[in-house]
């Protein structure tokens, strides 16, 4: 039997298969949500989230009166990214649940809020993060919700298939 050194002393390779496996039983069948696209999803999200908050401090603090519809959405959609953020680092069956929630509200908003700046110019003086359906942020923000959509979606299928 071949041994192994890691670091703390020696143990055989089968005790560490076997504590592996263990592992993996153990682990969250919701943790699919942190690999492959999940993982640059997540990152994604957090970029988003980071920046829509941003913006939104800097609108809100410095020049709210000027478009305060426009400025108030941008903070709607950046508690939206905080949200789906989180749900996709937490990874369980509630978080999953609200981060599809989050997605489709998201979704939905992007959408209205798109229509609406060009139905209702006025009060789009300034842009939101979902103003002409996020072309400001490269039309991600009509994109990611579907893309994450998508992803929870799949993560959903293997979890009940299994």
């Amino acid at each position: 039997m071949k041994k192994r050194h890691d670091g703390g002393g020696v143990r055989s390779a089968a005790a560490s298969a076997k504590k592996d496996r263990a592992a993996k039983r153990n682990r969250s069948p919701y943790s699919a949500m942190h690999t492959g696209p999940g993982r640059a999803l997540t990152a994604v999200y957090g970029v988003f989230a980071l920046s829509a908050t941003a913006r939104a401090g800097y609108q809100v603090i410095r020049e709210f009166d000027v478009a305060p519809v426009a400025y108030s959405l941008s903070v709607i959609a950046a508690i939206i990214y905080i949200v789906a953020t989180i749900c996709l680092v937490i990874g369980n069956r509630i978080s999953h649940r609200i981060a599809i929630g989050a997605c489709v509200i998201e979704f939905v908003g992007v959408i209205v809020v798109g229509i609406l700046s060009f139905t209702h110019p006025e009060d789009f003086a300034k842009p939101s993060v979902w103003s002409s359906f996020g072309s400001g942020y490269g039309f991600i923000p009509l994109i990611l919700p579907l893309v994450g959509l998508w992803w929870l979606s799949l993560v959903g299928r293997r979890i009940r298939a299994s």
